[in-house]
Parts: C-alpha cells; structure tokens; sequence
C-alpha cells in the first residue's frame, strides 16, 4: 500500500472498533488554529453577561462588535457556542402564596390522578375580548405572498367568555356575558349545573379572581355540595389548564379576524368552540407537583443571589 507500519494499525484499529464506517473517511484533523484567542472569548462572554453597552438595556452583534474589536459574525458564533441570547426575554413570576405547595399538589393531583366517576373541569374567563375591525380590507395569501391586514384598527364593542375545560375529554362549556363579576359567574355555574349530569362530583379548578370567591358564590356552593372548588395559587394562572385553550382560541380564531359588532365575534368564537368540541384533545399534564416545586426552589435561590 506504501504506507507506514503506524498507519496500516491506525486502520485496522479503526476497523476492529466501527467496522466499515470507520475507515470509509479520515477521521476529523484539529484544523487551522483559531485567529480569535481564548482570553478574546472569555471576555466577550464576560462582557456579554456581566455588563452592559453605554445607555443600552442589552448588547447586539453591533454593540459588542465595536466594544472588542470584532467582526459582528464573530460575536454571533461566539453567542451561539456558549448558548447566549442576549436579544431574547422571557417573563416570569414566583408565587408568594403561603399555601402554593399545598394547592399545588392538590391541582397537579386532579390532573394526573382525577377522582374516579367525577368530572374535573379548568374554568376562568377571557374577559374584554374585542370586537376589531380593520379600517381596510386586506389581501388574500397566495404564491410567494402572506395574507395581509392593516396595523390599526376600528372596536366595535367587548364580550366576556366564560369557558370550563372538562380535563378528561377536552370538550368546552362555555357561555358569553358582558360583564366578569360574582352574578355573572353564578350563571355560568348555573349553566354548568344543567349540562353535567346531576349523579357526579364535579371539581373545578378556579383562580383567585374575588369574583370566585365571593360570599354569594360560596351560599351556592354549600347548596349545591357535588360542586367543590380547587384555587390556584396566586401569580399561577399557568397551572389553569384552560388558558391553554384560550391561547388557540385567540390564535386561531380572534387575532387575524375582523368583526363588524360583537354579535359577530360571539358567531367566530361559537363556531370554533362547536369545531373543536367535534373532535376534541384532552391537553396532557406531564409535570409532576416535585418537578414543579424543585423549579420553583431553584428559581427562588436565583432570585435571592441577585
């Protein structure tokens, strides 16, 4: 083969250890030595989370490019190695509620482990959905094209939507009304109350609106006691699986419309509720109450280092 004894065993290694994948190519060389030296790095990194640009809140390729010297492409493959992203925010909130664990434990356990013959519904409001109009029409999607709409817009009037997820099966009761206060949630009750059967518990998961907890509310409750309420905690509403729902309504059904009157908007939602509850699928709870509680301590440890 005219080669060196060394060579034909590093072959034949390679054989013994991949079989043929190992020899079909060269194994990956060190390549050219880096133009940009490791302490360059380390300060781009140190820069990039421990300081910030002159009269800016965060840095871009632009800013750190003319703070180190450094082609804008550079800082990006910097950022990308070590998982950077200083354009990006999330929000989040902690709970301060006293009982968060407690009323935790007692929703993540109606999700994952539901009482047998009982109906566990995720209810909340989606209150002031407007009726928008778009001050001109727009275009239609097509090839090479997005569909298109005006930036601004005309209100043609509000509703409130009252909606229970049923946790098991994903189907939606819901119900329209004007206003969000104690009388029109003990319609929606009401109207819950007809539509289940009257042989089940029922268990809803509510926030700490006071609308729900009202004096009226809790005098219905103790007359109707197949009904019992589970309170998220407070600063939770992601543990309410009916926002859920009511972030594909909004998406799918609310945000690109246009809606001359508020009769209109009920007909938009209505049909999409009616759609979905053909062919409904239940949202599935994955995290358990300890993997939620762990984040939450991690978190909480954070926060009190900074």
């Amino acid at each position: 083969m005219g080669i060196t004894r060394q060579k034909a065993g590093r072959w034949r290694n390679r054989y013994a250890e991949r079989g043929v994948a190992g020899i079909e190519k060269d194994a990956p060389r060190s390549g050219r030595i880096p133009r940009i030296k490791p302490a360059k790095r380390a300060d781009v990194v140190h820069k990039t989370l421990h300081e910030k640009p002159e009269g800016h809140t965060h840095w871009s390729r632009s800013t750190m490019a003319a703070a180190t010297g450094l082609s804008q492409s550079t800082i990006g493959r910097i950022w990308r190695e070590h998982g950077l992203k200083p354009h990006l925010v999330k929000t989040f909130k902690l709970s301060n509620d006293p009982k968060f664990a407690e009323k935790l434990n007692d929703i993540v356990g109606l999700y994952l482990s539901p009482p047998e013959h009982a109906i566990v519904l995720s209810c909340d409001e989606k209150s002031q959905i407007q009726a928008l109009d778009r001050t001109q029409p727009g275009l239609p999607l097509k090839r090479g094209r997005c569909g298109t709409m005006t930036h601004d817009y005309k209100r043609n009037g509000t509703t409130s939507l009252f909606a229970a997820l049923n946790v098991l099966d994903g189907t939606v009761i819901s119900q329209f009304h004007q206003q969000h206060r104690h009388q029109e949630w003990l319609k929606f009750l009401n109207h819950l109350k007809k539509q289940l059967p009257g042989d089940q518990e029922v268990h809803l998961i509510c926030d700490n609106y006071a609308t729900h907890k009202h004096e009226k509310v809790m005098r219905w409750q103790k007359r109707n006691p197949r009904f019992h309420f589970h309170f998220t905690p407070t600063s939770a509403s992601w543990l309410n699986m009916v926002e859920r729902f009511f972030r594909d309504l909004d998406d799918k059904a609310i945000k690109r419309g246009a809606f001359f009157n508020v009769d209109d908007l009920k007909g938009a939602i209505d049909e999409y509720i009616n759609a979905y509850n053909d062919d409904p699928k239940p949202f599935v709870w994955t995290a358990s109450a300890k993997d939620i509680l762990e984040k939450v301590k991690r978190a909480r440890a954070s926060l009190n280092k900074s």
